[in-house]
């Protein structure tokens, strides 16, 4: 009995910090990441974003800081200029490439709620980085659709991040496989999906969880089969999975 209620207190203790998606097994560990690596380095208006964002009955939809702090690292090394974010929210992960990119890199982004959008707009322009973004809202297929008919955007982007609707996570991907140059990233985020993608079938999950299951289960093998890409799946936030187009 003693050994439950311990579980069940060391349970109750994990997940704590808002934004929390990290699949470590102890909120310290995680927190320990946060305080000596992530949060000393975090510049001042991603820090003030987040903050914001903590307070947003949604907050759980946030991009978490170390995985913010990984997003700004990668499109350094990789020396991006044209971008794309497929689901915005309050822009956490927009201010992180927005941040990243040079005076003259520009960025697609587009999400269903300009609202949400608008939350962290001033943040973001105080942060002296909003005429690197071109914000669209509406569903995002329809802009992609378009951007391949025309032709002239095949091949140009440098890093695409898509963290929206995972149920259309195939659909993005047999697009964005052309919009990216080769050589070039695209980043799918929710990739463990709360871990649940080693969830027994009977596993007591959370009703948006196990509806989005198989849809993350599904890509994640279509990704692995997939020989246009090279790629790397990591435990970072809820999962990340970086392509890295070939062909």
């Amino acid at each position: 009995m003693a050994s439950t209620q311990e579980e069940q207190q060391n349970e109750a203790g994990r997940h704590q910090e808002v934004g929390h998606k990290s699949l470590l097994q102890s909120d310290a560990l995680y927190q320990y990441i946060l305080e000596t690596s992530v949060y000393p380095k975090e510049p001042e208006p991603m820090k003030e974003l987040r903050e914001l964002t903590a307070r947003h009955p949604w907050n759980i939809m946030t991009t978490s800081a170390d995985e913010g702090q990984f997003l700004n690292m990668i499109l350094k090394l990789i020396n991006a200029k044209n971008t794309m974010e497929i689901g915005v929210y309050t822009g956490y992960s927009l201010l992180a490439t927005a941040l990243a990119l040079p005076e003259d890199g520009k960025i697609l982004a587009m999400d269903i709620n300009r609202e949400n959008y608008e939350l962290g707009l001033p943040v973001i322009q105080k942060a002296g980085v909003a005429h690197k973004i071109d914000f669209k809202e509406g569903p995002a297929l329809p802009v992609l659709d378009q951007m391949i008919e025309k032709g002239t955007y095949h091949g140009t982007f440098d890093f695409i991040f898509v963290d929206a609707d995972k149920d259309n996570y195939l659909n993005y991907h047999e697009r964005l496989i052309e919009l990216v140059k080769v050589g070039g990233l695209i980043g799918y985020d929710n990739t463990l999906w709360n871990g649940s993608v080693v969830a027994p079938p009977d596993a007591p999950l959370r009703k948006y969880v196990r509806f989005y299951r198989d849809y993350v289960l599904e890509l994640n093998k279509a990704l692995a089969l997939d020989q246009r890409v090279e790629i790397c799946q990591l435990p970072v936030g809820d999962g990340i999975t970086l392509c890295r187009r070939i062909s």
